[in-house]
């Protein structure tokens, strides 16, 4: 039975809520690591709302907050904290999202929490990888299983 259209949007939120809170709670709750990044707000916004963008399919997902989150890390190692750095990784995140055609406007924000947070690679297992592919497969459920949505429309 598909979800009457007035009732989307609340079954969008709750998906939401459950999938942030799931994250949230591994990271909080139990020790197996960090599992939840500020950015993936807005990536749960884009799956469960937006869900037919090109910016909401898995390989965008994925591969978005893979490369941002190496930009953020790589200036971190290299350059450090400083007006400058904070401009350009987020510049050279946004090219290289383009060019590699995986383009995820929250994964815009990770070399700002990778330069902020004096992140090191280690952080791109976790949260990064894990997180994404959590919020990836709970996105495929949730939207074609609940929902009755087509989603995703492509994978890679």
């Amino acid at each position: 039975m598909k979800i009457k259209k007035k009732f989307e949007p609340i079954v969008s939120g709750i998906s939401a809520a459950f999938v942030i809170g799931l994250l949230a709670f591994l990271t909080l709750e139990t020790s197996s690591g960090i599992w939840l990044m500020f950015s993936f707000g807005a990536t749960i916004f884009i799956v469960f709302v937006l869900y037919t963008l090109e910016t909401a399919q898995p390989k965008n997902i994925f591969f978005g907050h893979l490369i941002s989150i190496l930009v953020g890390i790589i200036f971190n190692e290299t350059i450090g904290l400083s007006f400058y750095s904070l401009g350009l990784s987020v510049g050279v995140a946004v090219i290289l999202m383009v060019y590699f055609k995986v383009m995820h406007p929250p994964a815009a924000s990770n070399p700002l929490v990778a330069l902020s947070m004096d992140l090191s690679f280690d952080y791109i297992l976790f949260p990064v990888i894990v997180g994404t592919i959590i919020i990836i497969l709970s996105s495929i459920v949730i939207n074609r299983f609940i929902l009755k949505r087509n989603y995703p429309k492509n994978w890679f």
